[in-house]
């Protein structure tokens, strides 16, 4: 099961990608703490989430610690998921808003960083951690 969740190729790009959405999500994680009124609790009663609270300091501490897992390459494809997750309830909480009284053209442009961060893990989810990974050193250490 272990070698299913680490497997990954030989990409030594994969980094690059690994870095952005690892990055992009661990400041959004800490940003939630530091900024609960605009980034977190405060953010998501704005929007109409049930017990704010505890969704800003629960999706906090995902982004902190996905985003740092997927910055080390460890457990790559499966912090992935909780991520897309996390980027498709925002996407729909938050743009369909934006749709509706903005049109579609503000909709693209309003959300390039969430299609950016959801193609992204989705992109880890399927690849892994690449070459450059702790996956890959675990992978090739059972050799």
């Amino acid at each position: 099961m272990l070698k299913k969740i680490i497997q990954t190729d030989d990409s030594k790009t994969t980094i690059i990608i690994r870095f952005i959405v690892g990055a992009v999500f661990f400041s959004e994680g800490i940003q939630k703490f530091l900024f609960p009124a605009i980034r977190g609790a405060g953010r998501f009663e704005k929007i109409g989430l049930p017990s704010p609270d505890f969704l800003g300091s629960f999706v906090g501490t995902v982004e902190i610690l996905c985003g740092m897992l997927i910055l080390f390459g460890l457990l790559t494809r499966l912090s992935s998921i909780p991520l897309i997750i996390v980027m498709l309830v925002a996407f729909a909480t938050t743009k369909s808003e934006v749709f509706l009284e903005k049109g579609f053209w503000e909709l693209l442009h309003g959300s390039r960083t969430d299609w950016a961060m959801i193609l992204g893990s989705v992109f880890l989810l399927i690849k892994g951690g690449g070459f450059w990974s702790i996956d890959k050193k675990i992978m090739t250490s059972g050799k």
